[in-house]
């Protein structure tokens, strides 16, 4: 069974698994929580290799639409998965019984044109590693794809290179959250930019898995990837409009502001447009995709030709979703 595991807990998680199914348990059910917990640490806890009670209390966080019945049925994993750490001589908190969070709405940085032209020219000219001897082709093509396609961080690392249809123009995004598969189409410059970093990597890599591959049977790391975007864009001295560190994930929910801003400024029917915008970022609901969409004042007049005032009732102030 493939579990494709990122986060620092990837191989406690493995191997808290095996130890499940070799005493007799099934445990096939939870392996979806067990994916979704992992990738929750890798995109909020990229640092943390301890089980602490802010990763407990982010996994008690209830999700959007998410029922008692379903978020109990979740919970006793993370209790289990912190008694077979304990058991095992590490420091593991222990979430209590009957512990739920309410959810809060995590407020991303939307980037500026500006600010995403500056990262991107920051990562053309980073040098490659022992480790990552195609960082520097790998770097620029993803980053792109991240906010051009809203893609998440996750979706772009399972990427095989048979998923790359560079002949149509789309990717086939397989096994997202929720368990669903889309298509998703490329403008000609991506597309484009796509095809040269694909010829590029041929030449280091011939025949690999995956599109953004470490080698031949792997893909990139997201510790990696987190670590050098982390640490480039630090240098950039850009200022986070939360107060907290930018992330890799703020590039989707930029993706679907930006969308939305031009379709304003273009005199497009939003509310004609905004399934469209839903169906390409995998969503099942619109308001899930309501979830991305943040109405920043001063970028939002420039890029939409808008007053801030008039479009301050357009969506809701607050929509709760899962990441």
């Amino acid at each position: 069974m493939k579990t494709n595991f990122s986060s620092k807990f990837a191989c406690r998680l493995v191997k808290f698994l095996e130890q499940k199914q070799a005493l007799g348990y099934l445990y096939n059910g939870s392996v979806s929580d067990l994916r979704i917990f992992d990738r929750m640490c890798a995109e909020l806890f990229p640092d943390e290799s301890e089980l602490t009670a802010d990763i407990c209390n982010a996994w008690a966080t209830r999700r959007s639409n998410e029922s008692n019945r379903t978020i109990n049925r979740r919970l006793p994993f993370i209790r289990e998965f912190a008694r077979y750490l304990i058991r095992n001589g590490e420091k593991a908190y222990v979430l209590p019984n009957g512990k739920l969070k309410e959810g809060q709405r995590y407020i991303p940085h939307i980037y500026s044109q500006a600010e995403i032209s500056r990262i991107w020219h920051a990562f053309d000219n980073i040098t490659p590693t022992k480790t990552y001897p195609t960082a520097h082709i790998i770097m620029p093509a993803l980053l792109r794809l991240l906010y051009c396609c809203g893609l998440r961080p996750s979706e772009a690392l399972s990427l095989k290179t048979e998923d790359a249809d560079l002949d149509k123009g789309i990717l086939f995004i397989a096994e997202s959250k929720g368990h669903k598969d889309r298509i998703v189409a490329l403008a000609d410059d991506v597309l484009e930019m796509c095809r040269d970093f694909n010829e590029k990597m041929e030449a280091y890599i011939p025949n690999r898995a995956f599109f953004f591959a470490k080698n031949l049977s792997d893909s990139c790391n997201y510790e990696w990837l987190n670590y050098t975007f982390r640490t480039i864009v630090d240098t950039l001295n850009i200022e986070s409009s939360t107060g907290k560190f930018l992330r890799l994930y703020d590039f989707r929910h930029t993706f679907a502001t930006h969308r939305l801003y031009r379709w304003m400024r273009d005199g497009k029917d939003l509310y004609a447009m905004l399934p469209y915008l839903s169906s390409y970022m995998g969503h099942a609901k619109i308001t899930e995709t309501l979830y991305y969409i943040h109405l920043a004042p001063g970028m939002f007049e420039s890029m939409s030709g808008w007053k801030y005032e008039s479009a301050a009732d357009i969506f809701p102030k607050a929509v709760e979703y899962d990441e």
